[in-house]
């Protein structure tokens, strides 16, 4: 525990008085010593200091005010005020300080504010050697506890018995590697991944929607660009808040859980190998009993439902690791999915479990990870739920729907090729410059003009083959007039020369704008 006010008070030695309390003002921690007598010393304090003044900058009453009032904007722990110069503490004084509610305590005039800093140099010392032995105590006992085979979810309840605060350690997609005493809901964990995703630097501080306050660490490097790969440490209450040996104890917790992640990525490089030996066959032909024995050496179960997905880095197949780390860690939730490289550089993942499932599971996860990915996509396509005889369909599928969601805009786009229509499955095959021209073909007039006149025409027209060319349904939609709606497709026509009571003319208008 660190140097409190209540210490200065017991040492004997300083004989100081308090002269204005406040509530809890005993247990005020002290971060360090400053000695001044200036009249606003604001510009020197960071907070949590001990001022020592021996009143020098006091002229007039109204410079108390004005002096105390800079300490307590600083937020300093309390004054200590020397009895040398008027060999009192004037009123004025005793009053600043209470009107501040800023701790005010006296020294004598035969004690020095030296013996002060001198009592705080010896107790911060002694601390230090306290800690470090401590820690020098604990890492051994936490090193011996992995040498013996412990699992980290043992020393992590270990920690928090001993400190306290519970802690979880979690991923970047917001997997859970140790659970705390409680758990966590998805909404916690959206906190707390978005805080390790963003922060400027770690540790930091966030609280969820219940109030509840938690302090996230990193385990390992806390570079930014490494975020996406990494595991976090989680900590019941604020980092700033918690006394220094609690830290020290979490910290070298991290350090063990750095080890234990290390070891687990060592382990996992041969499973790696057979994954990536079993896509590629996989990808060449699927139907080859050479490829059914090594997915099931991989560990794919081929009499179960099994889901493929496909997953890049757009433009960035170099990028590959951190996908394969993101989809797997997501997928997790649901079983143990087997993953691999592709010939392409996309990351190939299967796993027994239904679409919807892995929909919803690789939505919720990934997204987790925007904050992190600045100006890189993330793209993933899921197929439809298959059997083994049916494998190499789900994998253009899913590459189909992967194409479509690489498409998008959004950071982490996540598409299923259940949710893609023949037509669209068929478009993302097309290569996108052939894909642009068509669509500023199609709907290039009507871009330019709403671009000039906000005469919101492409929304018009999604509107319109959306209700599938219901004048009443699209004007409802829009929330416009129904002549509002025949002027806006009648201008429509006119523009792109197409007659919207041909389907062919609106088959084209709809692939269009699919393609925007």
């Amino acid at each position: 525990m660190g140097m409190q006010l209540q210490d200065l008070l017991d040492a004997p030695e300083l004989r100081l008085s308090m002269l204005h309390d406040e509530d809890g003002a005993s247990r005020r921690a002290i971060r360090w010593a400053y000695t001044t007598d200036l009249l606003d010393p604001g510009r020197y304090l960071v907070g949590g200091e001990l001022v020592l003044s021996g009143l020098m900058w006091r002229r007039t009453e109204a410079d108390s005010d004005a002096f105390v009032g800079a300490l307590a904007a600083s937020g300093v722990s309390a004054l200590v005020a020397g009895e040398g110069l008027y060999g009192f503490i004037p009123q004025d004084v005793i009053d600043a300080c209470a009107a501040y509610r800023l701790p005010l305590l006296s020294v004598p005039a035969d004690v020095s504010f030296g013996d002060i800093t001198e009592f705080l140099l010896g107790r911060a010392a002694h601390d230090r050697i306290s800690r470090l032995t401590a820690s020098l105590v604990r890492q051994r006992q936490l090193l011996s506890a992995v040498a013996a085979g412990r699992a980290l979810d043992e020393l992590a309840m270990q920690v928090s018995h001993e400190s306290g605060p519970p802690c979880w350690v979690f991923t970047s997609t917001g997997r859970i590697i140790v659970s705390g005493a409680r758990s966590l809901t998805d909404a916690d964990l959206d906190t707390l991944t978005s805080a390790a995703m963003a922060a400027e630097r770690l540790p930091t501080s966030v609280s969820n929607d219940g109030g509840d306050i938690y302090s996230v660490f990193s385990i390992g490097s806390s570079l930014r660009r490494h975020r996406t790969l990494s595991w976090y440490l989680a900590v019941g209450g604020d980092w700033n808040e918690l006394p220094a040996p609690v830290l020290d104890a979490f910290g070298e917790f991290a350090a063990i859980a750095a080890l234990d992640k290390t070891r687990r990525e060592e382990g996992q490089l041969i499973a790696r190998a057979i994954a990536d030996d079993a896509i590629l066959l996989f990808e060449d032909d699927s139907s080859t009993q050479e490829t059914t024995t090594r997915l099931v050496q991989a560990g794919v179960d081929l009499t179960q439902g099994l889901v493929v997905v496909v997953a890049e880095m757009v433009g960035r197949p170099d990028l590959h690791e951190i996908v394969r780390v993101a989809v797997s860690d997501s997928l997790h939730l649901l079983g143990v999915p087997v993953s691999g490289i592709d010939s392409t550089g996309a990351v190939v993942a299967l796993i027994n479990s239904t679409s919807d499932e892995v929909l919803h599971t690789l939505r919720r996860a990934l997204c987790r990870l925007t904050p992190g990915l600045g100006r890189s996509q993330l793209s993933v396509g899921v197929s439809s739920d298959v059997t083994g005889a049916s494998l190499d369909g789900a994998l253009r599928s899913a590459r189909y729907a992967r194409a479509i969601a690489g498409t998008g805009t959004e950071s982490v786009q996540v598409r299923s090729a259940s949710e893609l229509s023949s037509s669209i499955l068929l478009l993302g095959t097309v290569p996108d410059e052939l894909r642009k021209t068509f669509t500023q073909q199609v709907l290039g007039p009507l871009l330019d003009y709403d671009a000039r006149s906000d005469a919101q025409l492409i929304r018009t027209l999604e509107a319109f083959l959306g209700c599938s060319g219901s004048w009443n349904k699209a004007a409802e939609v829009l929330h416009v007039h129904l002549n509002t709606v025949r002027y806006r497709i009648t201008r429509i026509q006119e523009l792109t020369g197409r007659d919207l009571s041909r389907m062919d003319d609106r088959l084209d208008m709809f692939l269009a704008l699919q393609s925007l």
